[in-house]
């Protein structure tokens, strides 16, 4: 692993009796088929148990936060809520990816940065803490991690989304583009960096593995400058 786990304990805020439960969830597939282990020792089972426990909390949570929702906005708010770039965006809090055991052939072509895979090691994550320490404990981690600041997550989610009713509302003859303004890294692991603009001015800038990241980090930033701008 890249990184001591005792650190990645700290940032999750829970200590582990067995850290062979922490080992096996930052463990991917990858590096058990190239170390020729079994396969159930990769974090693919406690993935399947995390993201059971993940759906529960959530979904307690959601009940009893959101009194007036019928079922069917709080099943349309707790998928976006753990959908597999909501969870990614959350393992990056933790810099997950970068306690990730991989084969050399995941490394290579840029795992640790994959939403795909530090998504999977939470839900993983989720499952260890639970077998380790119960119900509470997962709970907790999962109130921490994953539904705490909602409000501001929301708004990274659906960045694009609300800048162009944003600019709808307040501009109206102005549209919202964007533009790569550079790419860089080798194909397998590229680092794309993008400007929004309304009309010809610029309002944000991001930078992702790919384009739709960039696009979303850059929406982000511009909404963030239009709020600056709405508080002078």
């Amino acid at each position: 692993m890249k990184q001591d786990l005792l650190e990645l304990e700290k940032k999750a805020g829970y200590q582990f009796h067995d850290r062979r439960l922490l080992e096996r969830a930052m463990t991917h597939k990858s590096y058990i088929n190239e170390a020729h282990m079994e396969k159930y020792e990769s974090n693919e089972r406690l993935e399947f148990l995390g993201d059971a426990v993940l759906e529960l909390v959530t979904s307690e949570f959601l009940f009893q936060d959101e009194a007036k929702f019928p079922e069917g906005e709080l099943t349309r708010m707790r998928a976006s809520i753990v959908c597999e770039p909501a969870l990614a965006f959350c393992a990056r809090q933790l810099d997950l990816g970068g306690y990730l055991r991989l084969g050399k052939g995941e490394e290579a072509t840029g795992g640790r940065n994959r939403d795909s895979l530090t998504s999977d090691a939470l839900e993983a994550l989720i499952g260890a803490i639970y077998m380790d320490g119960g119900f509470t404990n997962a709970k907790e981690f999962i109130h921490k991690v994953v539904l705490s600041d909602l409000e501001n997550k929301k708004l990274f989610f659906d960045s694009k989304t609300i800048l162009q009713e944003v600019v709808q509302a307040r501009f109206r003859d102005q549209r919202v583009t964007y533009r790569l303004m550079g790419e860089e890294g080798p194909d397998h692991d590229k680092s794309f960096r993008t400007a929004v603009c309304i009309g010809d001015e610029i309002y944000g800038t991001g930078t992702g593995h790919t384009k739709k990241r960039a696009e979303q980090e850059a929406a982000y930033h511009a909404l963030l400058e239009l709020k600056k701008q709405e508080m002078k």
